[in-house]
């Protein structure tokens, strides 16, 4: 059934699957072999060694799953020698706390397993509770069999179905740019009044997702190729990913402002016909993320060649009957180069290249030393992740001093709802109590209703075995659902052990406190507003522009090569730019501060995606030169570049910076001269145009 088959290609069905049978497993032996009273413990090790899962393959996992389990051991271990001592724990907490945030910092995989470790110490506390388990370790035995079982499972299914993760990434990465091609597309409005920075703000939070799905795809290729040299369907894949950088690239280009782009053709269907095909381009990234998920036979993606014809007549007609000026001709030239070399590598998509450089540079710490700079870098309190560490660490504390004042037997659910709703930034953590306070009211309501017009008995095992695979069907996209789910999971194993009327009062108080602790530390513990930030993320992203320009400009010597540093740059400029994005995002969701402010950071926002676009533009657009106007270009970049780099000390001060489009910088080039080859006016008119936005941005006043 197509309902059926969606279900089973979809992003999440083979982790819900896997902890089904994970939970499903655990239930029948301890209902047949026993103990009985390990199922909890042993369902709630399951579900946190389930959290720090990563999309590794099975060698990558197997070290993941070894760390993992000697987390999950020290962490028990200290739980269970400290519990039962106020003082020591109240000190040990919070400070074990901050140290797992800290080692996050080394890489996203590292992050992942501390934040279950923390998520496990807390099921720990759990099952220690005299209500929960007995009073010798059989609890915490539980949990880490629990842990090793989901753990083997795990290895397992990756070792019979190693190219999932692959599959599903390149598929997210090509959904992803279908959505960004048509937001692209409706820039090509010719419309009068059209809110264009609105669609340019729109543009950049798609180019966000775009940039995290290549970041995906990229960490899943590198983890199934490693050095080895790709053959096969690897080396297809590998392709493709980088026909998809080729792409984004292409897709985030600008060859001349919109507003005066439409302005020049609003009498023209030029604009109309550019915005088709690209909508044409979004329905085919759209159907071949579908072909990949279903392992159906791929078709190309390139455009039809009427539809390119089409425009090329409309452009030729153009400027028989009515000749647009030289700029606006060169992009309308530019334009339709641009879209006929995107066809071209996607017609070669099959292959690589067998002079292309195909290495690809990973997130991952590449020794311990390595894991240990990088935490090293971010102990200063500027570091975001420093101060979530603390902001944490004293949620931890006050969660437990409350929970002590209150009821000190069976108030862990206070620290369990800390540990959840607390996030690195304001917005996020918001979101997150509202969603975790009505998800557990409603899990709450749900389990008395179940409670208390059901019988109780073995039948309920399939509901708490569904509940807690539940939980990761919907923990990504619909948290408050998961929440509510997760939440008639725990009221079911209370009900285990004969308590589950007396959790649903308890419960409830317990996550009400939980999130005050939680929305108090982000308030008033290290508070990291993220206008106070955004001046930082803007520096980082002119650096990162420069960086970006510099390989840009070097290549319209020797001519355009895809080598690993002019990826490393491309990626690290959207990568700054994305960062931009986020950051105004979060911002616009924070009480307090100016609208004047809100409203800097959408113009900030919308000239650093305009800069981005033009140096997309010369990025798409690489090609040799003659000697002597290959050395003038990288004249010109090396003093924008300069530029740049003098802005980004100005924006991180806080102080005024100078203009660049001044006399003595627009006089001496040889590239400004009407009749340059039209590569050469291209780049000379994308430098001048990235002027204009260091322009903006200097001109800017400061918050």
């Amino acid at each position: 059934m197509p309902s059926l088959r969606h279900l089973a290609e979809s992003d999440r069905f083979a982790d819900v699957l896997r902890t089904f049978l994970a939970l499903a497993g655990i239930t029948a032996w301890c209902t047949t072999v026993g103990p009985a009273s390990a199922i909890v413990p042993a369902l709630l090790g399951a579900i946190a060694c389930a959290l720090a899962e990563t999309d590794d393959a099975w060698r990558g996992r197997l070290r993941g799953l070894v760390v993992t389990l000697l987390c999950f051991a020290a962490a028990a271990a200290g739980v269970k020698a400290l519990i039962g001592q106020p003082i020591f724990f109240a000190v040990a907490l919070p400070l074990g706390t901050f140290i797992l945030v800290m080692l996050g910092a080394a890489s996203g995989r590292y992050a992942t397993i501390a934040t279950a470790t923390l998520i496990l110490s807390v099921y720990t506390m759990i099952a220690s509770d005299a209500a929960a388990a007995g009073t010798d370790n059989e609890g915490t035995l539980a949990i880490l069999a629990g842990a090793a079982w989901y753990g083997l499972l795990s290895l397992i299914w990756s070792a019979l179905a190693p190219q999932r993760a692959v599959r599903h990434s390149l598929a997210r990465l090509f959904e992803s740019l279908a959505v960004l091609i048509e937001a692209k597309a409706a820039l090509f409005e010719p419309v009068h009044g059209l809110d264009r920075d609105a669609l340019d703000v729109e543009f950049s939070k798609r180019n966000l997702r775009t940039v995290e799905a290549l970041t995906d795809a990229r960490t899943a290729l590198i983890d199934r190729i490693g050095r080895r040299q790709p053959r096969g369907r690897s080396a297809a894949r590998l392709a493709m990913f980088f026909v998809a950088q080729d792409i984004h690239e292409r897709i985030s280009s600008s060859h001349y402002p919109y507003d005066e782009l439409a302005d020049a053709l609003y009498h023209s269907d030029l604009m109309f016909r550019f915005g088709r095909l690209l909508r044409l381009q979004a329905i085919a990234c759209r159907e071949r993320a579908d072909a990949i998920r279903r392992i159906a036979p791929l078709s190309s993606i390139a455009l039809p060649r009427g539809a390119l014809d089409d425009l090329r007549e409309a452009m030729a007609y153009r400027r028989r009957s009515d000749p647009p000026d030289q700029a606006i001709g060169d992009a309308l030239s530019a334009l339709m180069d641009n879209m006929e070399h995107l066809q071209a590598a996607i017609e070669d998509e099959g292959s690589l290249p067998q002079d292309m450089d195909t290495s690809l540079q990973g997130n991952e710490p590449s020794s311990l030393k390595d894991a240990a700079a990088r935490v090293r870098i971010r102990l200063n309190r500027r570091s975001m992740h420093f101060r979530h560490a603390v902001r944490l660490a004293a949620g931890m504390l006050g969660g437990y001093l409350l929970m002590l004042a209150l009821h000190p037997t069976h108030g862990y659910w206070i620290l369990l709802t800390t540990l959840f709703v607390c996030q690195p930034s304001y917005g996020s953590t918001r979101r997150r109590l509202v969603q975790r306070v009505v998800g557990t009211t409603a899990g709450l309501v749900a389990g008395w209703a179940m409670l208390r017009l059901m019988p109780g008995g073995d039948w309920r095992l399939p509901v708490l075995v569904a509940t807690g695979a539940g939980f990761f069907a919907f923990r990504f996209r619909r948290y408050a659902l998961a929440t509510a789910v997760i939440t008639l999971f725990v009221l079911l194993c209370f009900d285990r052990v004969g308590a589950g009327y007396d959790a649903i009062g308890p419960r409830l108080l317990d996550t009400l406190l939980g999130a005050l602790v939680a929305a108090g530390g982000i308030r008033f513990v290290l508070p990291d507003w993220r206008v106070r930030r955004l001046d930082d993320v803007v520096a980082d992203a002119l650096l990162a522009y420069g960086r970006y320009l510099e390989r840009i400009a070097a290549q319209y010597r020797t001519g355009k090569a895809d080598d690993l540093s002019y990826r490393v740059a491309r990626r690290d400029a959207h990568a700054a730019q994305a960062a931009v994005a986020g950051n105004v995002t979060e911002l616009l969701a924070e009480p307090g501060h100016p609208r004047e402010r809100g409203e800097r950071a959408l113009r900030l926002l919308t000239a650093l995606q305009a800069g981005l676009a033009h140096l997309s533009t010369l990025g798409a657009h690489r090609q040799a030169l003659a000697a002597d106007d290959a050395a003038a270009v990288e004249a010109l970049a090396r003093r924008i570049t300069h530029g740049l780099d003098a802005l980004a000390e100005h924006v991180r001060a806080g102080s005024p910076a100078p203009l660049l489009s001044t006399s003595a910088f627009l006089v001496g080039t040889s590239l400004r001269v009407t009749a340059a080859p039209e590569a050469v006016r291209l780049v000379d008119r994308q430098c001048l145009l990235l002027v204009r936005v260091h322009d903006r941005i200097a001109a800017m006043p400061e918050a």
